[in-house]
């Protein structure tokens, strides 16, 4: 997944956020808007979880192996 991607997906949440403040969603838009909500966090969440579990595989910039 891209920054572009996970950009996106924030924007996503951000704007159902939004639509939910708004209070103008009938009771069964703003459940289902919820769920999608639901499913657009865990996306980022496994994306974010992918790159830390691959960050900490890569040494730090200049610390090379002595070996």
């Amino acid at each position: 997944m891209s920054d572009d991607t996970l950009d996106e997906l924030i924007t996503r949440l951000e704007r159902a956020a939004e639509q939910l403040r708004s209070g103008d969603l009938s009771a069964d838009a703003a459940a289902g808007l919820v769920e999608d909500c639901a499913a657009l966090a865990s996306q980022a969440s496994a994306e974010l979880e992918r790159r830390s579990r691959e960050a900490e595989r890569e040494p730090l910039p200049g610390q090379d192996s002595l070996l």
